[in-house]
């Protein structure tokens, strides 16, 4: 789980090991009831990370709805102290340790979590069974053992004290953010979020990592936009990562030493902090999303950066009035005033006049187009009766509305980066 609280478990799940090898022997079965011979049995070696989401079954030959698993283990610690197991599940089950059952645990509705503490000897060896049983859903289990330990900010700092740049993976966890979760920390609630900042322990990491000299590029990781308003003047590049997958990492380094030139573009509006969104209980869109905000956001909808530079020339209209039913058509000319090959994202917004309800702008079309260095393309664009319909007050219906309207194209939904023209529908 990432950086949220102040108390970190320092993994000592290596020190586990059973009759079949380092980590845990796994047996499973295609029932709840463990009926019958097990179909399946194979060796873990790292910390449980089970999930069914995605088709994905808990080890090859298993269901992924009706089964069950046994997962067995010898615990050596080599110091003393209190050891934390900690299991975040969906679905039911039962941790044992020396063939006492000390936790179970039953989740019908989202994952939850439970944990035990032990008192542990230096040497001693305990005996964990560790069951799980099929609900509903998408079946999880997240299991790991280790002793808690504080989080040291400047302990940290100085094992790269000897770093020019720091790259800090940090942000959130769909651990973290969801429906109906088991989740009670700082700033999270349920699965809710009761805050969009960065958590406050990354953020002072952040914030002591500049105030040592550090050059620190963030890669966010977050399913939803994160407050970064600070980090925006103690990083020197912030790389939205989102929940990138297996093939992440490479993506991200790709990005970071520029074999690859970036092109995405936000699809979603980054706040400055909560105090820019309106009240959660008030369905009312005002000031909600780029298409009622009144206040400057921290990144725009559509905002993204490049490793180049484009420059946009004038927009031309085909014609400047039309009929209901008919197409708009218009291109832009695209130069690519940078150093390197790149891509943008053309963006094309709507905009009714004297439409004091209805949105500041609307997103009706995009290309992305590529772009090499030192050229120049037109960018064409027709949209559509559908493309056009605007709210009608009437009708309560979308449809082709007579009157003025804006068409904005540029690289992002902030005024500043689009060109207008103005057109009639009659």
């Amino acid at each position: 789980m990432w950086l949220v609280e102040r108390t970190l478990i320092h993994s000592a799940f290596n020190l586990c090991k059973s009759s079949t090898g380092n980590g845990f022997s796994a047996r499973y079965w295609n029932n709840t009831t463990r009926k019958g011979e097990p179909v399946t049995r194979n060796q873990v070696t790292t910390p449980f990370q089970f999930c069914t989401s995605g088709a994905t079954v808990f080890a090859p030959g298993v269901n992924l709805t009706d089964f069950s698993a046994t997962y067995n283990s010898i615990f050596t610690p080599k110091q003393s102290g209190e050891v934390l197991f900690e299991i975040y599940a969906y679905g039911s089950g039962r941790l044992r340790i020396n063939q006492e059952e000390v936790k179970s645990f039953s989740n019908k509705h989202g994952a939850r979590k439970a944990t035990y503490a032990l008192q542990v000897q230096a040497g001693k060896p305990y005996h964990i069974e560790l069951d799980f049983e099929y609900l509903r859903s998408d079946a999880q289990l997240n299991f790991d053992l280790g002793f808690k330990k504080e989080v040291d900010i400047m302990q940290s700092v100085d094992k790269v004290k000897d770093a020019d740049i720091v790259v800090f993976a940090g942000g959130i966890s769909p651990s973290l953010e969801g429906e109906e979760m088991g989740i009670n920390l700082p700033g999270f609630k349920k699965g809710d979020r009761t805050d969009i900042e960065l958590p406050a322990v990354q953020r002072e990491l952040i914030a002591a990592l500049h105030k040592a000299g550090k050059k620190v590029i963030l890669v966010n990781c977050s399913g939803s936009p994160i407050g970064l308003e600070p980090e925006t003047k103690e990083c020197e590049a912030i790389l939205q990562a989102w929940y990138p997958g297996q093939s992440g990492g490479t993506a991200v380094a790709q990005v970071l030493f520029g074999d690859y030139n970036p092109a995405g573009r936000l699809p979603v509006t980054f706040y400055k902090s909560v105090s820019q969104l309106p009240d959660f209980e008030d369905y009312n869109m005002t000031g909600r999303t780029y298409r009622y905000m009144k206040q400057t956001p921290l990144f725009h909808f559509g905002y993204g950066l490049s490793y180049t530079t484009f420059e946009y020339g004038q927009m031309a209209l085909d014609k400047s009035k039309i009929k209901a039913g008919e197409s708009l058509n218009f291109s832009v000319p695209i130069t690519n005033t940078g150093k390197v090959n790149g891509e943008e994202v053309v963006q094309v917004y709507l905009r009714k006049h004297h439409d004091s309800e209805g949105p500041n702008k609307t997103l009706r079309a995009f290309k992305r187009v590529n772009i090499p260095t030192g050229k120049t393309i037109n960018v064409d664009f027709s949209l559509t009766d559908k493309q056009l319909e605007w709210w009608d007050t009437g009708s309560n219906t979308m449809k082709v509305c007579t009157g003025n309207y804006d068409i904005m194209i540029g690289s992002s939904s902030q005024t500043e980066d689009l060109l207008q023209h103005s057109f009639t529908i009659e």
